[in-house]
């Protein structure tokens, strides 16, 4: 699989990834804007396979940010940070080159695109691994001689020593804010069912282990049942790979099958919400029960959508990552690593804690 085609496709604008559904817009208008889809493509295509040929894609300049996929809106503010970084690295000679699979489901691509990268050359590579092990057997396979870091998302603890630094999330401190909100709103406990990504995505599984440790009062717990009050129900954890339409088709079945059994949702990444009509069908039968507080919702991130949801009582807490300062932080460290300086082995990037009452407030900073 060549550089150019697993990385042909950008991120798609905010709040609409590829797996969101179309509004009713007419059979003219779905083809004019799938005509206009095709186009893009085909010219992300060549501009990707242009770059990797040219005398642009300076192996000894290139700083490549590898993100789990381009369908993913919360990428989108990463990239973001990558071409803020630009401007100041443009002057160094220095390129942040921001690609990833077309879609985050698609682990094997992205390990495909790091080992393309490897082969083409480059001066450093950040990563946001969707399967940890598989991206740690492929930096060890190829003995990496460039400096490596992972943003957003980290290598198992155990590989830790593949990569120079972590920049990002302290993903462990996310799921604790994430179960101190749900206790505030809840004191007594209850019911709940916790929704991630996919197994092997290490960011995830820290948030999860936070939420589980500060509901419990216990460290490493697998699973809640009954500690303080709290139950993780049977058909819980939801994994949902990263897909907008499949985390809300499985949040519909599980509300469905626990209609009267379950209390709360804990959305370790805020994928339905990137589908706001889907989840807005999703939760519309228990609109009452949310807004009476006899049913809660918390979620990671503060995306567009997100804060949408929230301002619309559709989620309760929102807490919310920097991913725009991720990627321009990202980019500079791999900068000071081809450069041979030292950096810190982690550099957390900051948690933003949204409510119903400080909505239009808590991003400014």
């Amino acid at each position: 699989m060549s550089l150019g085609a697993t990385a042909a496709r950008r991120p798609l604008p905010e709040g609409r990834p590829d797996n969101e559904a179309l509004p009713d817009a007419g059979i003219h208008k779905i083809t004019q804007e799938t005509t206009m889809k095709k186009v893009l493509m085909c010219l992300a295509a060549i501009g990707g396979l242009a770059l990797a040929a040219s005398s642009v894609f300076a192996a000894d300049k290139t700083l490549a940010l590898v993100v789990k996929g381009l369908d993913n809106p919360y990428f989108d503010l990463m990239h973001q940070g990558c071409e803020r970084a630009n401007k100041e690295l443009h002057k160094e000679g220095y390129t942040c080159y921001y690609t990833g699979p077309a879609t985050a489901a698609d682990e094997s691509a992205e390990v495909q695109i790091i080992d393309d990268l490897l082969t083409k050359g480059v001066a450093a590579m950040a990563i946001s691994p969707a399967n940890a092990p598989a991206v740690a057997e492929v930096l060890r396979r190829r003995n990496v001689p460039i400096p490596v870091i992972t943003a957003d998302a980290d290598l198992l603890p155990k590989d830790a020593s593949l990569r120079k630094s972590y920049v990002g999330t302290d993903n462990y401190e996310l799921g604790v804010k994430l179960g101190e909100q749900l206790k505030a709103l809840m004191p007594k406990g209850g019911n709940i069912c916790l929704v991630m990504g996919n197994p092997a995505a290490e960011n995830i599984n820290q948030r999860a282990q936070g939420t589980r440790d500060v509901l419990s009062g216990k460290k490493g717990i697998a699973k809640l049942a009954g500690e303080n009050g709290w139950q993780e129900i049977s058909a819980c954890p939801l994994y949902v790979n990263d897909d907008a339409a499949k985390a809300n088709q499985m949040m519909q079945d599980t509300l469905t099958a626990n209609a009267t059994g379950l209390d709360a949702f804990v959305l370790e990444g805020g994928w339905p919400l990137f589908a706001p009509q889907a989840y807005s069908q999703v939760v519309a039968p228990i609109m009452d029960k949310i807004n009476s507080g006899k049913f809660v919702i918390v979620s990671a991130d503060t995306l567009g959508p997100e804060l949408q949801a929230l301002k619309d009582h559709k989620v309760n807490v929102l807490v919310g990552q920097r991913p725009e300062e991720m990627g321009y932080q990202a980019a500079m460290v791999m900068r000071d690593l081809a450069e041979g300086k030292t950096v810190k082995p982690v550099i957390h990037t900051g948690l933003d804690t949204c409510t119903w009452k400080n909505a239009d407030t808590c991003l400014k900073h």
